[in-house]
């Protein structure tokens, strides 16, 4: 079956950075739309970035500027590099994989942005 294993998440002070990573296996990885989502305690989960196959990017607006999708096919993996975090940003980050029908979900990685 399909695994997302999402790393990276810790404690940070604001206006630190810090890179998440997201593995995938079992799936064709590079026809595959990624996305990462976020939810803070209380708060529905949210579109943070997505990255289609070919390349092209959005963001929330919330994090344009400071955040960073990509993606490396030969890996496997996405990322997502988070530079001048805020406290605001403190949440569980999840990773996603869709493609036509088929959608799936890391188990989340906390990130806490604190001093």
């Amino acid at each position: 079956q399909v695994q997302l294993v999402e790393s990276g998440g810790d404690l940070v002070q604001p206006g630190g950075s810090l890179r998440l990573s997201c593995a995938a296996s079992r799936i064709i990885f590079s026809i595959y739309a990624m996305g990462w989502y976020r939810q803070a305690p209380g708060k529905q989960r949210e579109l943070v970035a997505a990255i289609t196959p070919g390349g092209s990017t959005n963001y929330v607006d919330s994090v344009k500027g400071r955040f960073t999708i990509s993606r490396d096919n030969a890996k496997n993996t996405v990322y997502l590099q988070m530079n001048s975090l805020k406290p605001e940003d403190t949440a569980v980050y999840y990773c996603n994989a869709a493609w036509g029908l088929g959608s799936y979900w890391g188990q989340g990685t906390q990130v806490t942005v604190s001093s």
